[in-house]
């Protein structure tokens, strides 16, 4: 009797046994498994942390690029407002001088009047009297220019003949030729009477600055042209300066030296 129940017991203990060693191994597999998984988040908590460290130099330096990028193309407003003050600057000087010119709305033209050249219907030829207005306009220009090396900010500078609107034929072949005559006769005067090197002047591109052109009756001061006056006012001179813009192509070797993308 005593026996069974000794049997029976050492096998109830040993049953116990089982189920608590694998009790164990249970908690200690799932004890892997947590911290396996515990150190997969860790590392990927890592990882995540270091990417957004490398997105956020990334977006710093990219804002460091886009920043230098505008303040070059930001600085090229400047060449505007140099060429503006530069106009501006010529008309004052030939005013105290009593020396009447214009400017349009945009501060790009000098516009010279007849009366200062003495232009008749039909003629190119700068009066003699009027060669002293002529030659003061010129030196005006040519100082403005030279101050600052304010010359370098542009890309160049027109001397336009206009013409009134009565048809003309002869020696000029015509208004065309006519007005790019008269800008001919205005800068000849210039080269032969006026010292300094307007002639040789290079813009911003290492370019002749200047240039002479001639638009004949297509781009009137006066458009409706009834009288005398109204011809006379379009028969003018037009200095006309333009700031250096850049091209494309400029514009993308900027980009690339700046580290900054299309």
């Amino acid at each position: 009797m005593s026996r069974r129940f000794t049997g029976r017991a050492r096998r109830v203990e040993g049953e116990e046994e089982s189920v608590w060693i694998s009790f164990a191994d249970l908690m200690t597999a799932l004890l892997t498994v947590f911290m396996l998984a515990a150190v997969a988040l860790v590392f990927s908590l890592t990882q995540e942390q270091s990417a957004l460290a490398d997105a956020q130099k990334d977006a710093a330096a990219a804002k460091t690029r886009n920043e230098a990028f505008d303040q070059v193309l930001g600085s090229l407003g400047t060449s505007e407002q140099v060429r503006g003050a530069m106009v501006a600057q010529m008309r004052d000087r030939l005013a105290a001088q009593g020396i009447q010119v214009e400017t349009d709305p945009t501060s790009s033209v000098l516009r010279v009047p007849t009366d200062l050249l003495g232009f008749d219907s039909g003629s190119a030829d700068i009066r003699p009297e009027h060669e002293a207005n002529a030659l003061a306009i010129g030196q005006v220009v040519n100082d403005v220019l030279h101050e600052g090396d304010g010359y370098l900010q542009l890309d160049t500078v027109f001397v336009e003949g206009h013409t009134d609107d009565v048809p003309i034929g002869g020696v000029y072949g015509g208004n065309w030729g006519l007005s790019a005559n008269r800008a001919i006769s205005l800068w000849r005067l210039w080269e032969d009477k006026l010292p300094g090197d307007l002639e040789t002047l290079n813009g911003h591109t290492g370019e002749r600055l200047f240039s002479v052109s001639g638009y004949a009756d297509t781009r009137p001061v006066v458009p409706v042209q009834v009288t005398p006056e109204d011809r006379a006012a379009n028969r003018r001179i037009d200095i006309r300066f333009t700031e250096h813009r850049l091209s494309d192509e400029e514009i993308g070797q900027i980009r690339t030296a700046a580290g900054v993308g299309s």
